[in-house]
């Protein structure tokens, strides 16, 4: 690897699977070291739209996100250009004004449930790693989160996961596991896939 070469590594899954744990595991081994990208943060803008219609949106299709920005940001964390990155509140179902300094460094970390299903971002990414995870485990994971940090109603998140998360992941996100390098079950609960990624991370960063 060349001295300013930057490697990308995908970190995709279904919701509830894990990744988020593994990526929280990954910043606290490596810290500033490391830039991590969530594609949750590139749910489009919906300015116009009252409320009461943001929150009957299909959050889980590939047209809810603004991939290409997220895909213009990758270019310039590659070229070691810093980029500005929305903030999404999920409590609101909007972004807000304040943006995010992405810093370019060694390894970037993407993660999100449909990151290996844009050709064009799976084409940035060097390494791709999927999350695995029995569905029964990862509703009730989703159930615990949004009630709990998204101030979502329990009626409302298993109405939202029959509806729209269910279909779109048997549609998009499980058919999107045939491009992944490595497939982890139970992402950051499986600790020596953890250890293992971890000592890859180390092994880049030193070369």
């Amino acid at each position: 690897m060349e001295d300013n070469e930057v490697i990308v590594i995908g970190i995709a899954g279904g919701t509830g699977s894990g990744k988020s744990t593994l990526i929280n595991k990954i910043k606290e081994e490596f810290n500033d070291n490391i830039t991590v990208i969530s594609h949750d943060f590139y749910y489009k803008e919906h300015d116009n739209m009252p409320f009461e219609d943001r929150i009957l949106l299909n959050y889980d299709h590939p047209n809810a996100f603004d991939t290409d920005l997220m895909i213009e940001h990758i270019r310039q964390l590659k070229a070691w250009k810093q980029a500005m990155c929305p903030v999404y509140d999920f409590t609101i179902h909007n972004r807000v004004d304040e943006k995010l300094v992405l810093k370019p460094s060694k390894v970037v970390v993407v993660e999100g449930i449909l990151i290996f299903e844009n050709k064009e971002l799976l084409d940035l990414l060097d390494i791709k790693v999927f999350v695995d995870t029995d569905s029964d485990v990862r509703i009730i994971r989703r159930i615990l989160r949004d009630v709990r940090e998204r101030g979502r109603s329990l009626e409302s998140v298993v109405a939202q996961y029959l509806t729209t998360v269910k279909p779109m992941h048997e549609e998009f996100v499980e058919p999107s596991k045939k491009n992944a390098d490595i497939i982890i079950p139970e992402g950051g609960f499986n600790t020596v896939a953890l250890q293992m990624l971890n000592q890859r991370i180390h092994a880049l960063l030193n070369e």
